[in-house]
């Protein structure tokens, strides 16, 4: 069974910073694309950022790039999302996703989500 487990989050002030993680079992994480996800209150699901299988090529939306930045750890089957800079707009349940392939847009198998607000 596939299981993706996000932890990280929390209440930050604006231009602070947080490190999510994302624990991966149930399948062999290092031939596989992951994404962040994230949806903000009252709005639809949006894609954050995406990683190859071995952390090669990685992507991520204009409204984060130069911020945000992913990687992973193919031994410890471990995501992560460094945030910096973080903005109010920022504010969101964040959801780490396994892809089929390697994507720029919502989609894949993802887990419960961790909540990020940015506020002072």
């Amino acid at each position: 069974e596939v299981q993706l487990v996000e932890s990280g989050g929390g209440l930050v002030q604006p231009g602070g910073s947080l490190r999510l993680s994302c624990a991966a079992s149930g399948f062999t994480f290092r031939s596989f694309a992951m994404s962040w996800l994230r949806q903000a209150p009252g709005k639809g699901l949006e894609w954050v950022s995406s990683i190859n299988s071995i952390g090669g090529l990685t992507s991520a939306a204009d409204s984060v790039k130069g911020r945000f930045t992913i990687s992973r750890d193919n031994v410890k089957n471990t995501l992560y999302l460094q945030m910096n800079s973080l903005k109010p707009e920022d504010t969101a349940v964040y959801y780490c996703a396994k892809r089929e392939r390697y994507s720029k847009e919502v989609g894949g198998y993802w887990g419960q989500g961790t909540q990020v607000t940015v506020s002072s």
